[in-house]
């Protein structure tokens, strides 16, 4: 198994992207924004960082991320704390814009890489927070229980007590991404602050 200080270094230093892209090499100088942790019981598996993020270096520093701590019932202070809070992006870059303005996936080359032998370099985790479809996947998928990946998002996220019923260790909560973007999803599904939340901060609060 890899020693968890050698491959965060490794990491910090990656450009296969760039170097050695699957598909179309990253358009800028890469940034990897990833904060793995020896002692966190929660993970945060989230898409890939935004432009406010690659600038800053450190994650969730947008709206996306406050209100990811909202939903957290958390302040800054114990989400940076890297002892405590675990952040594992699907892609460790900023995967760049498309024609609309939109971010683009996260890159391939992360998941290919690093993310098995993070995960496995990360045995302490028992409470994963999967942000979006791509982490949903590969966390799913990698627990055994693809099977309760569902065709859309939405499908995803509403089956997410069976989800938590059935990943014990660790347990994984699906969940929409924080994006403002997303405020009239969570309108037309007020069931998810109204019953996923007070579950996923009683369980947060547990593992703190």
């Amino acid at each position: 198994m890899d020693d968890l200080a050698s491959l965060s270094q490794a990491i910090a230093a990656c450009r296969i992207c760039v170097e050695q892209p699957i598909r179309r090499p990253l358009p800028h100088e890469p940034r990897p924004v990833a904060w793995p942790s020896a002692t966190a019981r929660i993970l945060i598996a989230g898409q890939a960082p935004g432009t406010r993020v690659h600038a800053s270096g450190r994650p969730f520093t947008d709206p996306s991320g406050d209100r990811l701590r909202s939903w957290m019932a958390i302040d800054a202070a114990t989400f940076y704390d890297r002892a405590r809070i675990a952040v594992v992006p699907m892609g460790f870059c900023f995967p760049g814009l498309d024609a609309k303005g939109s971010d683009l996936p996260p890159r391939p080359e992360c998941r290919a890489t690093w993310h098995d032998r993070l995960m496995a370099a990360m045995p302490q985790i028992d409470l994963i927070l999967a942000v979006g479809a791509t982490a949903q996947h590969y966390h799913l998928t990698r627990l055994g229980l693809g099977r309760l990946i569902a065709p859309t998002l939405t499908e995803t996220v509403g089956n997410w007590e069976t989800i938590l019923e059935v990943s014990a260790q660790p347990a994984v909560f699906a969940m929409p991404h924080p994006s403002w973007r997303n405020s009239g999803w969570l309108k037309r599904h007020p069931w998810f602050e109204a019953h996923l939340l007070p579950v996923l901060r009683r369980r947060i609060a547990e593992r703190l």
